[in-house]
């Protein structure tokens, strides 16, 4: 600029008579200038076309957090343009599905699997999941290795019945890919009325091919505890899941198996999807003193919470196993592996599913919620559960043959250490 304002300056010195006599220097001066203004202006054009810093996007509102960042937000509102103006259907896109695709690409770009964004219906479904009672097919999904998986087969539902079992990847709803692999929109497709029909395809673990399941939908009620006698004084207790009910249900059934007189038990962890860790915790104080340690929450700034047993220790001195396989996952892994841990209890089965998170709910203004993973558990001797899961101390598989026989070859094992600890060998 100094540049030009001095060639300005000589420009205007020159007197008419001296213009003529030096035309050639002036002529030479002007051309110097409208080079430069124009090819100013051109980069700048240029500069301005790739590069846009001001977009004006219509009927959005609150576009600027005032955050200072070295993010080019630009670029955000540069593609909402273009997707609005240009698109062939931009005309039909809704605004605020567009913001809420957006918030779902920046949750994903976490790439953890238990971080994710709830719309508020969503969140609505969510809701009646937690609470126990829902219309679908009775399976518990997560997301493993990028596919929707089926954590566990809920007990005598339309899962369980048909065949599914924990696992299970599955690859199709009705015949229409899961292009993405996302729990959330997986359960948004399989539920439906109840009495109608949803057929899945389905990879099942050491298989090559897939194959279809249809199965109808139910009311579905989340079973908690079960428990019966076997071999005449071994208890074998199944608890299906960790609810705000499980405290209470273990409860009465604790004491129904004090009275029985039990002398051992097979505690039951398989396809248990896990639940509150307070329910857990809990539990775990019937096999544990008070203030033995059930599992710590570690957080990203290096703090830690630590959870510990403060029950009757009723169960502390008697004879346990615990079986566990694909479907033992959360809260159920945190039992099984304090139990291995704090008193040498053997896991027979599988490897469990290795979900060794916590999450966090947090609302949006809108109704719509972030569940997002804001910690790990560690094990009382520091192990870590998130993607390893627990390897249990004798491995037992149920093949499809058992399964056809109604053969339980792990829960046979289980009765069987549980005799050799009660007859003391």
């Amino acid at each position: 600029m100094k540049y030009l304002k001095n060639i300005f300056e000589k420009i205007k010195s020159y007197s008419v008579k001296s213009f003529f006599k030096n035309s050639g220097k002036a002529l030479a001066a002007v051309l110097i200038v409208v080079v430069l203004i124009g090819g100013g202006f051109y980069f700048g054009y240029s500069y301005g076309t790739q590069y846009p810093k001001n977009i004006v996007v219509k009927d959005v509102s609150n576009i600027a957090s005032g955050e200072q960042t070295n993010v080019d937000f630009s670029v955000f509102w540069q593609a909402w343009d273009m997707l609005k103006n240009n698109y062939l259907k931009g005309a039909t896109l809704k605004n605020q599905d567009m913001v809420y695709g957006a918030i779902e690409g920046l949750v994903n770009s976490t790439g953890d699997p238990h971080t994710v964004f709830m719309r508020p219906d969503d969140y609505q479904k969510f809701e009646q999941d937690i609470a126990g009672e829902f219309g679908g097919i009775g399976a518990e999904l997560e997301v493993k290795d990028n596919y929707v998986v089926v954590l566990a087969p809920l007990d005598n539902t339309p899962a369980s019945r048909g065949g599914i079992k924990a696992g299970d990847k599955i690859l199709a709803v009705d015949g229409k890919p899961l292009l993405t692999a996302d729990a959330n929109e997986a359960v948004k497709v399989i539920r439906g009325a109840v009495g109608t029909k949803v057929t899945l395809t389905i990879l099942s673990d050491g298989d090559s091919k897939s194959h279809d399941i249809t199965l109808t939908r139910a009311t579905i009620e989340t079973p908690t505890v079960k428990w019966s006698i076997k071999n005449n004084d071994i208890a074998y207790l199944q608890l299906f899941s960790f609810n705000e009910q499980s405290p209470y249900l273990f409860y009465k059934a604790a004491l129904e198996i004090m009275s029985s007189g039990a002398k051992g038990m097979v505690l039951d962890l398989r396809d248990d999807p896990g639940g509150y860790l307070e329910s857990a915790v809990n539990i775990a104080g019937w096999f544990f003193d008070k203030g033995i340690p059930v599992v710590s929450e570690k957080f990203r700034n290096g703090s830690e919470t630590k959870f510990s047993a403060n029950g009757t220790a009723a169960f502390k001195d008697l004879p346990i196993v615990v079986l566990v396989n694909q479907g033992s996952a959360s809260a159920s892994e945190i039992l099984a592996g304090a139990l291995r841990d704090n008193r040498n209890i053997k896991l027979i089965g599988e490897t469990t599913f290795g979900k060794g998170t916590v999450q966090d709910l947090e609302p949006l203004k809108d109704g719509s919620q972030i569940k997002m993973t804001i910690a790990q558990w560690v094990m009382p001797k520091g192990g870590i559960i998130e993607k390893n899961g627990l390897k249990p101390d004798i491995e037992v598989k149920i093949t499809d043959a058992d399964a056809a026989a109604k053969n339980d070859p792990q829960l046979n094992t289980a009765l069987q250490e549980v005799q050799k600890l009660i007859d003391g060998k």
